[in-house]
């Protein structure tokens, strides 16, 4: 296709610059688009304005006769119909051959979660490992009862600076998704966790590399999201029962103890950040189900 490359340049800079997209969604974006570009070469479409329904829905087929998950498919779909909806804004295109571009619905499975007691359990490993005075290990508490006392994202914490954070007020200020700041509260334990941390195990691990950064790894930069999933990992390898799941878990866990607290749905949609009251509802099916299990096992006439 004519000035492909310009063209996805320019989508690129559209969707970090304009949009506030993460730099993962806009690899995932742009990976998207490619892969439709190479599609319609192969068709023998030339030109951009030449695309038709048609074309979308047959690279939307190879997509899933290749194997690719209905979730994926969804992004695919997704990230096309953002890239047609900005070049007939722009110009690019008269019209947007993408607008009734459909794709199935995401597999509807119920996000794994730890059992209240469970999460108790692990925040009381990370205090016990914490104990050796390890900065490592004194950061890894922190993190660990911040993640689940606020319900953030893994990408927001490892992104908090030294000030986000108010332990007077027991807030933290996060950047979301589309750079949309907000408030989160967390309690007394993610409060004494994080003053140990502060006190005891970022000044020995800071160096001129740390900036101002909360969370720093071992040799003093800004603590990535791999190193907090290679924590929980570890720590959740003493708690055989519980299932395996990364530090997004720790959000699902928190949302569903919220709801399963009291909470109401609009509480725990502004807490997480969530733009569409749908996004949180999956967290009412896990408490469902899980009361519908209990009921099952317990009850004589289940």
């Amino acid at each position: 296709m004519r000035d492909a490359d310009a063209l996805l340049a320019d989508f690129e800079q559209h969707l970090r610059d304009e949009k506030g997209r993460s730099a993962h969604t806009v690899r995932a974006y742009l990976g998207d688009v490619g892969s439709l570009v190479e599609h319609l070469e192969e068709a023998g479409v030339e030109r951009l304005s030449e695309v038709r329904l048609a074309d979308l829905r047959a690279w939307l087929g190879a997509q899933g006769a290749g194997g690719a998950a209905r979730s994926t498919i969804s992004r695919r779909a997704a990230a096309v119909r953002t890239f047609f909806r900005w070049a007939a804004r722009t110009g690019r295109v008269e019209t947007d051959p993408a607008v009734r571009l459909a794709a199935p619905g995401r597999d509807k499975h119920l996000p794994g979660v730890l059992r209240q007691g469970q999460a108790e359990e692990l925040m009381g490993l990370a205090a016990v490992a914490s104990d050796d005075a390890d900065p490592v290990h004194v950061r890894d508490r922190a993190v660990l009862e911040l993640l689940y006392a606020s319900g953030m994202r893994v990408g927001e914490l490892t992104g908090l600076d030294v000030d986000d954070v108010d332990l007077g007020a027991g807030t933290a200020r996060v950047l979301g998704k589309g750079a949309k700041e907000r408030i989160v509260p967390f309690g007394r334990p993610a409060e004494e966790a994080l003053r140990a941390w502060l006190a005891t195990g970022r000044p020995r691990l800071v160096n001129e590399a740390s900036g101002p950064a909360l969370f720093l790894g071992r040799r003093g930069r800004r603590l990535d999201q791999r190193q907090v999933r290679s924590a929980l990992e570890r720590l959740l390898q003493h708690l055989p029962d519980a299932p395996h799941l990364g530090p997004h878990g720790l959000r699902h866990s928190a949302a569903t103890h919220l709801l399963e607290g009291g909470a109401d749905l609009r509480t725990v949609q502004e807490l997480l950040g969530h733009s569409s009251l749908a996004t949180t509802q999956i967290y009412t099916h896990v408490s469902v189900e899980r009361l519908r299990a209990a009921y099952q096992q317990a009850h004589p006439r289940a």
